[in-house]
């Protein structure tokens, strides 16, 4: 069921719905996976990763998706992009959580090339939105695309290092098509390349990751010039940095989005010093809602519009003690916690 808001836009009522991604960080099984990089996350792996701790961490993640928007909207996310899992089969483990299985939540995955084998994927309630066509498209990227370093350590849950072709194995980026409530609605599903080996160095990366992303787009944009999209992700960069700024274009003001444009509700919340995560106790928000201009056309609200966004950070996310007081609660020394970001979300109104 869907709540209501009541004195928005002169006391009309709407019926509302969650959208949200969250990084779920090493959403691992604790079985052996030999074509891919799992030993950290297995009985005898650095983790010492059990059924009993992968069964607590997705006990932990489903509070949390329950949880997500739920101050304007009693439901869960309708629609939740994830990063960070291993397999098709650890969703379907989620989805089967007691907090969130009455939500009967479907899955859109593919496996992704990303070494370490950490994939994105979409669950969405069936009850409220239909796929009507889903892919991954892939990020072909080289290490000639920035300078050419040895890069044989991982960072920032991800690894980023080349074949012999210098070809960088990364994520996919999930492009699905559905109609919620029976209108269209396009959402494109991000895990874009780390900042291993720093900043600087790694930046063309994530701009490729960007362009490809602003392609999918505009080839959306071209089928129907009032496609409502969102995009969404754990972008690996603010959005102030280059890749969201200027190759996606995604302005921070509604009024200066343009026909065909994105909107980034979410770099406002960045200059009030809002994050998804914490490193050397520095806060950034990396982990990001956009959306096209026609979710933010001022009408009569009788079709889907963005209403408002947010980073959700309630206080059992976050450590309570320690060198790492305040940050969110990830796993730690082989204890499941709930992931290194805080998931953001956004709500889309239409006229009742």
């Amino acid at each position: 069921m869907f709540t209501v808001l009541a004195g928005y836009a002169q006391e009309k009522q709407y019926k509302i719905h969650t959208v949200a991604f969250y990084n779920l960080e090493n959403l691992f099984d604790a079985k052996n996976d030999p074509k891919i990089k799992d030993e950290e996350y297995l009985p005898t792996g650095k983790q010492k990763w059990t059924d009993e701790k992968y069964h607590q961490k997705l006990k932990n993640l489903s509070r949390v998706i329950a949880d997500i928007g739920t101050k304007a909207n009693p439901n869960s996310p309708t629609l939740l992009g994830v990063s960070e899992v291993e397999n098709r089969g650890v969703l379907e483990d989620l989805v089967k959580e007691p907090s969130i299985a009455d939500k009967d939540y479907g899955i859109i995955h593919f496996d992704s090339p990303d070494r370490r084998g950490i994939d994105v994927g979409l669950l969405y309630q069936k009850k409220y939105f239909i796929p009507t066509s889903y892919k991954n498209i892939p990020l072909i990227i080289y290490e000639s695309d920035r300078e050419k370093e040895k890069k044989e350590e991982e960072t920032n849950g991800d690894q980023t290092e080349a074949d012999d072709s210098g070809r960088i194995y990364t994520r996919d980026q999930l492009l699905v098509t559905g109609l919620l409530d029976g209108e269209e609605i396009n959402v494109i599903v991000n895990h874009w390349p780390s900042r291993y080996g720093g900043e600087k160095r790694s930046s063309p990366l994530r701009e490729a990751a960007a362009a490809l992303n602003k392609k999918i787009i505009d080839s959306l944009y071209k089928i129907n010039p009032n496609a409502k999209i969102i995009t969404m992700g754990d972008l690996n960069d603010g959005p102030y940095n280059k890749s969201v700024k200027k190759v996606l274009g995604a302005k921070a003001k509604k009024e200066d989005v343009k026909k065909e444009g994105l909107y980034n509700p979410m770099e406002e919340m960045s200059d009030r010093g809002i994050g998804t995560l914490a490193y050397r106790d520095a806060w950034d928000l990396f982990d990001q809602m956009i959306v096209s201009e026609p979710l933010i056309r001022k009408d009569d609200y009788k079709t889907f519009t963005f209403w408002k966004a947010g980073v959700f950070n309630k206080d059992y996310l976050t450590q309570k003690s320690g060198r790492y007081r305040g940050y969110p609660k990830r796993n730690w020394n082989g204890v499941p916690g709930y992931s290194d970001h805080f998931p953001v979300y956004l709500y889309l109104i239409k006229e009742m």
